[in-house]
């Protein structure tokens, strides 16, 4: 016995296992780093584009379709791989069998690559988010270590490239616990206990990282509104369930169908496609008044601060997001899907003057973004933590598994699984 104890602590503390244990934590922290500098940029090319809408609208209009076919083509010709959220890439690399073949789509090169054409795709006006990215960033960034001998063991990949997804997305929402929950449910339905203790840690440190550069904040600000369980309660709970399962499984089904159906025309004109999407984006922010373009981060937090709704926002933004995904460029539906479900949980409040409006907000937001990822348990969670908001947990528990199973009868397959699978079988076409 303690012999085995003096070999284990042999091995705890050999200098290799330091020298291993460090660098890996020196990735988390840089993880938590460029996803704050990706935060900060992102916001900036948003609120830019916005401003300039306000300044010179025509301008502005002109610019998505031609900026977005730019973006089309670097992303086709240089940066392959950085295409669209980046999440289905990540699920995808977990099934992928050689490092050859990962590196496809998880390299430090997409990783700069997603984050200046999202950059880019935000300054064009196209509705996408950074948080998807954010995890194939904090993915491929983790997932570099590979290329070290001290982390080519079995299972190591799987481990780096689960902990890096959830380093990344904790560090994107400021919601940790959020990136537990979400590698557990979305990104592995295998979780092994084993990747515990590697996947806290770069969750930790990267959040950390994130909050020490960007400060102490919420997504969404604080939130006080409250629900009893009482008739009306439940009333907005099945609506927004069911509402939102219904559009967010719609909405699933339009990307995964349309990505299907536009694979052949994308591979062989990406700058035609992103053109025409561009035009539609342009025509569709026009129509919203610029609501539908960027984002949807003011929008969503103003929604939830008590600002006044417009009812066309949230279907508008719906096929802004559409197109902008459809078009090819590197982007997420994170952020563009809370704001859908707030702008529709801001329309409910207009016929359920009884209950606070800000708390249909919040039901809104996970009724249709659990709608869409069909991840009940990270939908509420995130949401929970954006808003600082605990006293709504049950309602909003009620929303996400209503929501879930609605989605699931409009749309089978979840989202990132259906999605990823396509670029398995684009990355299988290739080899």
């Amino acid at each position: 016995m303690r012999k085995h104890l003096l070999k284990t602590r042999r091995q705890l503390f050999s200098p290799q296992k330091i020298r291993l244990r460090l660098i890996f934590l020196a990735s988390a922290l840089i993880v938590g780093a460029v996803a704050a500098f990706f935060a900060i940029a992102a916001q900036q090319a948003d609120h830019y584009y916005l401003l300039l809408f306000k300044d010179n609208p025509w301008v502005a209009l002109a610019i998505p379709p031609f900026s977005l076919a730019a973006v089309a083509w670097l992303t086709k010709n240089i940066f392959l791989g950085t295409e669209g959220s980046g999440i289905p890439q990540t699920i995808a690399a977990l099934e992928l069998r050689t490092h050859e073949l990962r590196q496809k789509v998880l390299s430090l090169k997409i990783a700069a690559g997603k984050i200046l054409l999202t950059i880019m795709g935000l300054f064009s006006g196209a509705s996408i988010g950074r948080e998807g990215p954010t995890v194939h960033v904090g993915a491929s960034i983790i997932y570099s270590l590979h290329g070290h001998a001290g982390f080519r063991r079995k299972h190591m990949a799987k481990a780096l490239i689960i902990a890096g997804g959830a380093a990344g997305i904790a560090a994107a929402f400021n919601t940790p616990l959020a990136g537990i929950l979400f590698a557990m449910e979305e990104m592995t339905h295998n979780f092994e206990r084993r990747l515990g203790n590697i996947l806290l840690l770069a969750v930790i440190l990267a959040g950390l990282t994130a909050i020490a550069i960007l400060g102490q904040y919420t997504y969404f600000g604080h939130s006080n509104a409250e629900l009893s369980l009482d008739y009306y309660t439940w009333v907005a709970i099945i609506v927004c369930g069911i509402g939102g399962g219904i559009f967010g499984g719609m909405f699933s089904m339009a990307l995964i169908h349309g990505s299907k159906q536009l694979f052949n025309f994308a591979q062989s004109h990406p700058v035609v496609l992103a053109f025409i999407c561009g035009l539609i984006i342009s025509v569709l922010g026009y129509a919203s008044n610029g609501l539908s373009f960027g984002t949807g981060y003011h929008e969503a937090k103003n929604l939830v601060n008590g600002g006044e709704p417009t009812a066309s926002f949230p279907f508008l933004k719906l096929l802004a997001t559409v197109a902008s995904y459809l078009s090819g460029i590197p982007g997420g539906i994170f952020a563009p899907s809370l704001s859908v479900g707030a702008g529709f949980g801001a329309n409910l409040a207009e016929y359920i003057p009884h209950l606070p409006t800000a708390s249909l907000v919040i039901l809104g937001m996970v009724g249709y973004f659990t709608g869409v990822v069909q991840t009940p348990i990270t939908a509420f969670v995130i949401v929970m933590e954006m808003t600082t908001n605990s006293t709504l947990i049950l309602p909003l528990m009620a929303t996400a598994l209503i929501a879930k199973g609605m989605s699931k009868l409009v749309c089978p397959t979840p989202i990132y699984q259906a999605l990823s699978e396509v670029y398995l079988t684009k990355t299988n076409n290739k080899k």
